[in-house]
């Protein structure tokens, strides 16, 4: 592929190398070079690019591209930035494929998830497409799962992941969209048929440091999408509405906008409501239990309704829908009188969310156990605490992903916000679990709360499999062996 190729759409400022270079592939981890290939020198957080070139030319870079003008003689493109010039080089590398698909974009600090998952199952039901999916469970192209490591990829595996799916015949591409991604450009360049916006709450202010901020990052997707959904009902709403440019669908649980949940019915084994979209109306039923599954299923309608699905036609499809792994689970317990829930709430607002949902029809006691996560905004911690005191009658903190932090420094820091004599606090999350299902009685419900889809634990930045399905399953099997 020429290099002007390559660089259509890319600002240059200045380089000492010909256009019509050949070049034979792109990489932007000098391990991956190979004779001939672009070196694209990003600056990161930890690491800086820029550094390795002296290595990518060695392996043979016919050129790099960068926002720092090497020294000597060193083949180089000079940008204006090097993420966006990473994201445009692999749309023009890969034949731009998501213009030849339709985007679909989700974002939000909770709820991405479960509404790309749900709508994924109600596009197949509706519209019988072959979808792709992007999202923090996993990937998928149709029904071909693929694992995942971050909700968005790097841009340039990105666009190779557009490009299988076009390839295996996927019409629609549903993903979540970060605001990492927005800010560090893994989405440059592409324009999304319809995206929308689940909720903000305080999550990632180790990196956006204000809410303004954090809110602004992810207005960004509305600048980049021909129409948009937006829930009304979030304290972030009109800031998020005021940086939209192009026409908007409002969800709420009350009349007055574009879409609206009546006749709301919480149960402890899912939700069910009555979806009214202008002089339409459709019953839902979904098999998730918690207030904001109707939150989600308004999403997910919404986004139907400006793809052109009628409302009758998606509330029938998003009734039969799954649940999502992870989010409100139920853990399977046989013989037990109580009940056991994972779910992925990790930040203040969604540990309240799943809290306050549960104890709205719990019959018994409320026991839940979580921790927060190492190398993450440490001003959450006494938040969930705090949030943890409040709705459950009894809280065992615990670890979660300590990562490279000292787990019991984050419980104390947990701890901090809550009464004295509120909690239970047991590092070792198995044994933090295994005291939960010891000490429930008849009509309890645990929820297990922070890892979700999660089958591991990072301590020391080493990733452990740890699986808390199969810890109760074991603990149970190990009660039941002892007890003869």
């Amino acid at each position: 592929m020429k290099l002007k190729e390559l660089l259509q759409g890319v600002t240059v400022l200045e380089t000492n190398v010909p256009e019509d270079l050949d070049i034979s592939g792109v990489a932007y981890d000098s391990r991956k070079v190979t004779a001939g290939g672009l070196f694209v020198a990003v600056s990161g957080f930890q690491t800086d690019g820029n550094r390795f070139i002296p290595m990518a030319l060695e392996k043979g870079a016919a050129a790099v591209v960068t926002t720092k003008k090497p020294e000597g003689d060193v083949p180089y493109v000079l940008v204006s930035s090097d993420r966006l010039a990473l994201a445009l080089i692999g749309a023009n590398y890969y034949g731009h494929p998501a213009e030849k698909m339709t985007m679909i974009g989700v974002t939000g600090t909770n709820g991405k998830t479960s509404v790309t998952l749900l709508l994924k199952q109600v596009l197949e039901k509706t519209l019988g497409a072959k979808v792709g999916l992007i999202g923090t469970v996993e990937n998928c192209i149709g029904n071909e799962v693929l694992p995942t490591e971050r909700t968005t990829p790097e841009s340039f595996e990105l666009q190779g992941l557009f490009r299988q799916m076009l390839d295996a015949g996927c019409t629609h591409v549903v993903m979540e969209v970060s605001s990492h991604s927005i800010a560090l450009d893994r989405v440059g360049g592409i324009r999304f048929r319809a995206a929308a916006f689940t909720n903000l709450t305080e999550d990632h202010l180790d990196f956006h440091h204000t809410m303004e901020a954090y809110c602004d990052t992810k207005a960004e997707l509305f600048a980049r999408c021909d129409q948009a959904v937006l829930n009304r009902d979030d304290f972030w709403f009109d800031r998020m509405k005021a940086k939209a440019a192009c026409p908007i669908l409002t969800t709420s649980w009350h009349p007055g906008a574009g879409l609206y949940a009546a006749d709301v019915s919480l149960r402890a084994d899912g939700v069910s409501f009555t979806a009214v979209l202008g002089e339409e109306r459709a019953k839902v039923s979904l098999p998730i239990p918690g207030s904001f599954a109707v939150s989600n299923g308004l999403t997910v309608l919404g986004l139907a309704a400006v793809l052109g699905i009628p409302l009758a036609k998606a509330a029938s499809a998003l009734s039969e829908a799954m649940g999502v792994k992870g989010r409100l689970e139920v853990v399977p317990t046989p013989g037990k009188p109580y009940t056991v829930l994972i779910d992925y709430a990790h930040t203040p607002d969604g540990l309240e969310n799943v809290l306050s949902s549960v104890k709205g029809y719990c019959k018994g006691r409320l026991i839940a156990v979580f921790g927060c996560g190492g190398d993450r905004d440490p001003m959450k911690r006494p938040i969930m605490g705090a949030i943890g005191a409040k709705y459950a009658d009894i809280c065992i903190i615990t670890s979660d992903n300590p990562r490279t932090e000292d787990p019991e420094a984050i419980i104390r820091q947990i701890l901090a916000g809550m009464p004295e004599n509120s909690y239970i606090a047991i590092e070792n999350r198995p044994k933090a679990i295994g005291y939960a299902l010891d000490i429930a009685e008849k009509n309890d419900i645990i929820v297990l709360a922070g890892k979700g889809h999660e089958t591991y634990q990072e301590i020391n930045g080493v990733k452990r499999h740890m699986d808390e399905r199969e810890i109760v399953a074991d603990h149970l099997a190990e009660r039941l062996k002892s007890n003869g």
